[in-house]
Formats: structure tokens, sequence, C-alpha cells
């Protein structure tokens, strides 16, 4: 396998800096888990400076277990039935990404015209292959191109397997942002 740069910004090496890797599969997800509990600070913060007040939340999004980390972006737990549905079309949720097993929304969704990756994955606590992130986050990806697209991810308990998707699509998105912002510099 082939060393090649990595960028890394927002890791210990510093905005704009790189560093030089062999990326296997395994050391892919460490790099991404690690990523991702350094990007909850950073998340946070976030998430308040651009105006965001859990306490303000309308009853629909805490009863819904919708917590919206950006202001496109919401992970919680499983949404269920019609009436839940509903609640998340009200939202302004346009993509969902479902990391349950055990429920497909897309049934659900039709009627709201709400595009739905179903994307499931046991919570087993294993390692998940790279595929199931590359589906998710191709799937972000396009949605939030779309410039009034929203996305939720969630599971059936908004804990495991959501969050583990939602890290992943904030951070390739702000890789995608800092490579960007690199080109843009560089011409």
């Amino acid at each position: 396998m082939k060393a090649r740069p990595f960028p890394d910004p927002i890791g210990k090496h510093g905005v704009g800096e790189s560093l030089t890797m062999k990326v296997t599969t395994a050391s892919a997800e460490r790099l991404l888990r690690a990523a991702a509990m350094r990007q909850t600070g950073l998340l946070t913060s976030n998430y308040f400076a651009a105006g965001h007040n859990p306490a303000v939340a309308n009853e629909e999004t805490r009863r819904m277990d919708m917590t919206w980390i950006t202001a496109r972006i919401a992970v919680g737990g499983g949404i269920w039935n019609q009436d839940n549905m509903a609640a998340v079309a009200r939202a302004g949720v346009t993509h969902i990404i479902d990391m349950q097993i055990e429920f497909d929304d897309t049934p659900l969704a039709e009627p709201y015209a709400i595009e739905v990756l179903w994307n499931p994955t046991d919570d087993d606590f294993q390692l998940k292959p790279p595929e199931l992130f590359r589906r998710g986050v191709d799937f972000a990806v396009d949605a939030l191109k779309q410039e009034n697209a929203r996305l939720f991810v969630h599971c059936a308990a908004g804990v495991h397997r959501a969050a583990m998707m939602d890290f992943a699509d904030v951070y390739v998105e702000s890789v995608e942002k800092f490579l960007q912002q690199q080109l843009n510099a560089a011409e």
C-alpha cells in the first residue's frame, strides 16, 4: 500500500498541514472516529455560534428526538409512524439517512417527497465497512448541494449508528470545504 498525504484540517497537525500515512480500512475507520471525537467540540461551538438554542426547540422536534447539529443536519432516533414523519416534514427535512436495520422509512416518506437512503446496519458495536460510510456520505453530499436541503440522520435510538454516520457526513463536508479553500488560495 502506498503512503499518501492526507489533509488533517482539524487535528493536532493544525489547519493547512497534512500528514502522510498508509490508509487501510481499519486505519481509515480509526481516523474517522478520532476526527469525529475532535469534531464534537467544534460542532458544539459552531452550533451555538450559528444562533441555535436547544432551549427554544419546538415541541415536535423534542418529541421526535431530533437535534440540529448544524442549520441543515439533524441527528436523532427512529421515526416509526406517519405522525412522526409529518413532524419531520414540517421541520423542513428533505433527505433522510436511515441507519436502522429494524425499519425502512421509505414508505412513510413518499407522501412528503422526502428522499430516503436506507443504510441498514446492526447496532452491535463492531467495526463497520467503509462502504457503509461511503453510501451515507455520498447521499449527504449530493443532498446538501441543494441550497434548501435539510438532512436528518437517524437510527432507532439516535445514539450509536446515527451519530456515527452524522459525524462522517459533517467531517467529510468540513474536509471538502478545507480543500476548496486551499485550491482557491492557490489560484
